[in-house]
């Protein structure tokens, strides 16, 4: 098993005790990613649609770093700031992310910093 953190190259630099992604064997778990800017690693302006979007880039970025593509994702949970915001939401994550879509949990969740949204992803290395 290998922990990975990561900064430049639109990815933000942790802002806790985490790594960004643990491999362990064909598998490729990340944290959770929120909307923030790749620089000043502060969330952006926008609403749910802007973060998510941000949030999923975030995520291709870092899978980019395995070899691998929003298409290997194989599980996602969404958390949501406010529920309501479910729509909005969606419809990134359906544009975003390729048919057939990751099996995907979406609960409403008390995010920090002010987040609306916050996605984490496990990824499958096909062999």
């Amino acid at each position: 098993m290998t922990h990975h953190s990561f900064t430049g190259d639109g990815i933000p630099a942790a802002y806790g005790a985490y790594s960004h992604a643990v491999e362990a064997g064909d598998f490729v778990f990340l944290a959770g990613q929120t909307g923030r800017d790749g620089d000043s690693g502060t969330l952006i302006d926008g609403d749910v649609a802007a973060q998510t979007r941000r949030a999923i880039e975030i995520i291709a970025a870092i899978l980019a770093r395995f070899g691998l593509g929003l298409g290997d994702v194989v599980r996602s949970t969404v958390y949501l700031a406010d529920i309501d915001d479910f729509a909005a939401m969606n419809g990134v994550y359906a544009a975003m992310f390729p048919a057939p879509w990751p099996a995907r949990s979406t609960p409403e969740a008390r995010l920090p910093f002010g987040a609306k949204v916050s996605i984490e992803v496990t990824a499958h290395r096909r062999r």
